[in-house]
């Protein structure tokens, strides 16, 4: 059987905690974030192996970030990832034909179907390990699995069930008999030397062929199953031919456990990056840039470059439009991103950018962006609109304050908040003063934040807060860029480019009066 250090567990994901994620529940930022939509989209056409946890967990430290980089980058190349595909389809198969076999009414049946299963588990693992040791791969990911994987390979273990399989299959492909059939009885015995009527039929009918030409037969799919008559055939060849029937017998049943642990973990694992590769090599190709952002569990300068909300793109991408890119940056003692505009404007899907960065940054995936730096925080908290609850018998104010006050507790030096217009349900001398206070205490934990407001006067509280202001055509306010750059907030601007526009200024209106 398997040794213990061949059974040693090997993670593609992270050599620190290995493969168990399945008992993660998803972060309550996801769905503000939109990024439930898009975990949905990358993991919805591989249901089989269980991936949202994997995109539940953010990693917490630097390294296991890079480790999951460096895998990735290797995953890049075509070749490396044709194959790796390869394998993940035939294990695939393997699966099925499991799977299968307990749906069969007769033993020998089942056993065929194994020793099938197990052809192809050989067979899938051989074209790995030779598929890996041709591949410049230069992830410790990567060269640790190959290193675990030659040793497997090579192992007397695999090589016995690889070669025994093959002995068997071929022992069984051999057996020749006879099926006599005599109105409602069958009988089988040895073959002896009887004439082949197949070939016979073929031959005497071969001079009818007319060649390449349309087929109009029905294919109908291949059944797996046996009637009772099959299976009772199958019982009698067993009996002509006990040994090898035995042999399949006895080797089944000591190797019905043959997928070792670890090539399964490899199996389930390497979709993670797949399934999230599959959706940027699309996006790629349309012209979104993605890149490896550098993180810094210390540092808290930040900067993105042509950044995009990755859950839009990809829906746009299905209707053939495109979303539009951002900038945004922190430094020194800037901690605040402010971001103010006109309605409709963009701001709301900026910060949704701003939290996706991070959260994918911190799942060790390439994010959107042309070039990015990134702080590594602990834990992304969002308010975003919700309705009134009329069963919790609160207003809207005190649910926003509620909520904001629950995070505040829980919130660390390296969290990371994005606010969508809160407070919006009080006065504006209420929501400056609560939102100020607010603020406040967010910069005395030292906490990152992007903050949606109405309210110009936050985005030049201190020297910490950063204003961002969504912008408009010069030529027509009323049409949004959706593009959020950094410049000092200007309500009043804006307001008054729309009155000029509609001729509502107080000269205009002037004007028209007699």
């Amino acid at each position: 059987m398997i040794t213990q250090e061949t059974s040693t567990l090997v993670s593609i994901l992270d050599p620190l905690r290995g493969a168990f994620y399945d008992t993660r529940e998803p972060p309550d930022c996801l769905s503000d974030l939109n990024l439930d939509q898009l975990i949905e989209t990358v993991t919805g056409p591989k249901q089989d192996y269980t991936l949202k946890p994997y995109f539940w967990s953010p990693l917490e430290n630097t390294e296991a970030i890079r480790y999951r980089q460096e895998v990735m980058k290797d995953l890049e190349r075509p070749s490396l990832l044709s194959r790796i595909k390869e394998f993940a389809e035939k294990m695939s198969v393997v699966h099925r034909y499991l799977r299968m076999v307990e749906k069969l009414d007769y033993p020998y049946h089942r056993k065929g179907w194994i020793l099938e299963g197990i052809l192809l588990y050989t067979e899938a693992v051989e074209t790995l390990c030779g598929a890996l040791q041709h591949e410049p791969i230069r992830s410790e990911g990567f060269l640790s699995f190959r290193g675990w994987l030659e040793k497997y390979f090579t192992s007397e273990e695999f090589q016995y069930l690889s070669a025994e399989a093959r002995r068997l299959k071929e022992s069984l492909a051999s057996l020749r008999y006879c099926v006599l059939i005599d109105g409602g009885k069958v009988k089988v015995k040895r073959y002896e030397g009887e004439a082949d009527y197949s070939v016979e039929v073929e031959n005497t009918f071969e001079k009818f062929r007319q060649g390449q030409v349309e087929s109009y037969l029905i294919k109908y799919p291949e059944r797996t199953g046996m009637n009772h008559v099959e299976g009772k055939i199958l019982e009698l060849v067993a009996k002509l031919y006990p040994t090898p029937f035995a042999e399949l017998d006895a080797f089944v049943s000591s190797r019905e456990q043959f997928l070792d642990p670890t090539l399964l973990a490899f199996e389930r694992e390497i979709q993670f990056y797949i399934s999230y590769l599959d959706l940027i090599l699309e996006l790629k190709q349309k012209g979104y840039p993605f890149c490896y952002p550098a993180l810094s569990a210390t540092d808290k300068d930040t900067f993105v470059r042509e950044g995009f909300d990755l859950t839009l793109a990809a829906t746009l991408l299905k209707e053939g439009k495109v979303v539009v890119r951002n900038d945004f940056s922190l430094s020194g003692a800037e901690r605040v991103l402010v971001v103010t505009g006109p309605n409709q404007g963009g701001k709301t899907t900026f910060a949704r950018m701003v939290g996706q960065l991070h959260y994918l940054a911190s799942l060790g995936l390439p994010v959107p962006g042309r070039e990015a730096r990134l702080f590594l925080v602990d834990r992304i908290f969002t308010h975003f609109e919700r309705r009134e609850e009329v069963a919790t018998h609160r207003g809207k104010l005190e649910d926003d304050l509620l909520r904001i006050h629950a995070m505040l507790l829980q919130a660390s030096p390296r969290s990371l908040f994005i606010l969508n217009e809160i407070f919006t349900s009080t006065t504006l001398q209420d929501a400056v003063f609560l939102s100020k206070k607010i603020i406040t205490q967010l910069l005395e934990k030292d906490a990152l934040c992007v903050w949606v407001t109405f309210l110009d006067e936050l985005a030049s509280l201190s020297e910490k807060t950063v204003s961002m202001v969504a912008q408009v055509d010069p030529a027509d306010p009323t049409i949004r860029t959706f593009q959020v750059v950094r410049k000092p907030a200007d309500g009043l601007s804006y307001a008054l480019s729309l009155a000029h526009k509609y001729r509502l200024t107080y000269e205009q209106i002037r004007e028209r009066l007699p």
